[in-house]
C-alpha cells in the first residue's frame, strides 16, 4: 500500500512532439506516471530533457501530442484553480503591492462565492503562511529576490489548490535564501497536504524535499529512466541529513543516473 491516500494525478502514454517553421522536435516519450495525493515528486534531468514541459502538460498550459494527462480522474484540458503554479521568475506584477498580486489570484478563484472581506483573510493569511505580514503593502522593487518569490509562493497557495506545480522555484536565489525558503516549504506542504510536483536541477533539493523522484532521460524524445523513494522520514532536519546514510544513498542514485548513466547511456541495462 502505497503512503499517500490514493493516485491523484495519473499520466498515461504522453508524448509531445512541437512543431515549428516545419520541423518537429520529439520532446516526450512513453511518459507513464502515477503521484498520490499529498505525495511530493521531483523531475530532474539534465537541460532540455522536457522537465518543464512535462510540468507544464500536468498545468495544462500544453496539451499531450498523443496519451493522457489525468487530475482527479478527470482530464486535464486547461489550467484549473486546483492546480496551481510557481515559476523561477517569481512573475508579480511590479505595480501591485504584495498583498494586491497575492489578492488577485485570491479574487480570481473566490470571487463568486466569498465576500470581499472574506478574501482578504484569505490573503492575509497566505502572506503570514510564508512570513511576508510586514511586506503586505511593499511593491515587488522594494523587496528582495527571496522575498519575491515567497510572495508568488503565497499567490499560489492562497487559491488553496489540490496541487502545486513548481518550475525551479529557487533557482535564481543565493544560497543561503534557498535553503531557508526549502525549510519554509516543507513546512507549508505538512499544513496544506498539498500534492507537489517540482522541477529542479539540484540534487540536494531533490532528496530533503521529495517523497520520490523522477529522473527523465536525456533528450529528444526523453522518458522516464528512473523513479526514486525517499524513505526519509517527517519532519526533517537538513542538518541532521547531511550525516544520515540513508540520505547518501538516495544522493548519489541521482547522481550515479545524472553524471554516469546520462553521460554514457550505452552503460545502461536494456
Amino acid at each position: 500500500m502505497h503512503p499517500h491516500d490514493k493516485k491523484y494525478i495519473d499520466i498515461e502514454q504522453v508524448e509531445m512532439v512541437f512543431h515549428s517553421k516545419g520541423k518537429a522536435f520529439h520532446a516526450l516519450k512513453d511518459i507513464n506516471l502515477q503521484i498520490h495525493r499529498g505525495e511530493f515528486v521531483s523531475l530532474i534531468g539534465h537541460s532540455g530533457c522536457g522537465k518543464s514541459t512535462l510540468l507544464n502538460l500536468i498545468a495544462g498550459l500544453t496539451t499531450p501530442s498523443s496519451g493522457n494527462v489525468l487530475c482527479a480522474q478527470r482530464e486535464v484540458r486547461g489550467p484549473g484553480p486546483e492546480r496551481a503554479v510557481v515559476f523561477q521568475n517569481h512573475s508579480l506584477l511590479p505595480w501591485l503591492t504584495c498583498f494586491e498580486n497575492v489578492y488577485l489570484g485570491v479574487e480570481r478563484v473566490f470571487a463568486r462565492k466569498e465576500s470581499a472581506h472574506k478574501l482578504r483573510d484569505r490573503t492575509e493569511a497566505a502572506l503570514a503562511l510564508v512570513g511576508l505580514s510586514h511586506a503586505a503593502k511593499k511593491r515587488p522593487n522594494e523587496i528582495s529576490g527571496g522575498m519575491k518569490q515567497r510572495v508568488g509562493i503565497a499567490r499560489a497557495l492562497a487559491m488553496q489548490p489540490q496541487v502545486l506545480l513548481m518550475d525551479e522555484p529557487f533557482g535564481a536565489l543565493d544560497a543561503l535564501t534557498r535553503a531557508h525558503l526549502q525549510d519554509e516549504l516543507l513546512k507549508i506542504v505538512a499544513q496544506t497536504k498539498s500534492t507537489v510536483v517540482m522541477v529542479t536541477h539540484d540534487v540536494d533539493e531533490a532528496v530533503l524535499l521529495s517523497d520520490r523522484i523522477v529522473m527523465l532521460t536525456n533528450g529528444p524524445a526523453a522518458t522516464i529512466g528512473e523513479v526514486l523513494e525517499v524513505p526519509l522520514p517527517h519532519p526533517r532536519d537538513r542538518v541532521a541529513l547531511a550525516q544520515d546514510s540513508e540520505y547518501q544513498r538516495c544522493r548519489s542514485a541521482v547522481l550515479e543516473f545524472l553524471y554516469h548513466r546520462q553521460q554514457h547511456p550505452a552503460t545502461q541495462a536494456a
